[in-house]
């Protein structure tokens, strides 16, 4: 059985994937709008774009929430130097994914506001 405070954070990066998956989805029904040989409609592509921002930024929101907690939490402080370090290394993994969320952010801006 998994404590609570890891249990409800397992249940966070869940949700996380879940809204990364449903991001994707919105990402190519824009796609699929802009193709349309009748021309996109507008109303429902910024109704896409902006819930797809919405979850750009609830996804970082949790990710950096869920970095921090793990980068405190230390459970192999008195025991193997081997489990201390791949703690570690899943913090820098969890870092390297926010950096690349924020460098999509910004190119999704850029964007929006040369287009």
């Amino acid at each position: 059985m998994l404590p609570q405070s890891q249990s409800s954070s397992l249940q966070r990066l869940n949700h996380v994937e879940q809204m990364i998956v449903r991001a994707v989805d919105l990402a190519g029904t824009v796609m699929e709008e802009l193709g349309n040989p009748t021309g996109p409609r507008t109303e429902g592509v910024a109704g896409h774009c902006r819930e797809f921002m919405l979850a750009m930024k609830e996804i970082q929101t949790t990710l950096r929430e869920e970095i921090k907690s793990a980068c405190e939490y230390r459970p192999f402080e008195k025991s193997e130097y081997s489990a201390r370090i791949a703690n570690e290394i899943c913090c820098k993994k969890l870092e390297y994914v926010l950096e690349k969320l924020d460098a999509m952010q910004k190119n999704i801006e850029q964007c929006t506001t040369t287009g």
